[in-house]
């Protein structure tokens, strides 16, 4: 029990507090030489997690797991919805309403 609760101590530290969040990028459109807007998912870091005693500790990796599930399903969705709808407007416009890449 007591290897178990050191292997837990020094494994902590190394944690962190983690959201996903949806972001719009662009890519290249072979078939209409334009770019075109997409969703993807990002995970990013918001804080880590130290110095913490047995309860806390606990409470702490509940919350951290709690916020990581909740953005995940929330910007999974924003990004489902968005991709539906950047589809539909390739599907309804002439090569999908892409965005001319700027002039080099």
């Amino acid at each position: 029990m007591r290897r178990a609760r050191l292997g837990l101590a020094a494994l902590l530290p190394a944690l962190a507090a983690c959201v996903v969040v949806p972001r719009t990028e662009q890519v290249y459109d072979p078939d209409c030489r334009t770019l075109r807007r997409q969703m993807v998912l990002d995970v990013q870091q918001i804080g880590t997690l130290g110095h913490c005693h047995n309860e806390g500790c606990a409470a702490a990796l509940v919350a951290i797991g709690a916020v990581a599930a909740v953005t995940a399903v929330v910007s999974g969705s924003v990004v489902l919805v968005g991709n539906v709808v950047y589809w539909i407007e390739k599907q309804t416009t002439p090569c999908g309403g892409a965005v001319q890449p700027p002039p080099r």
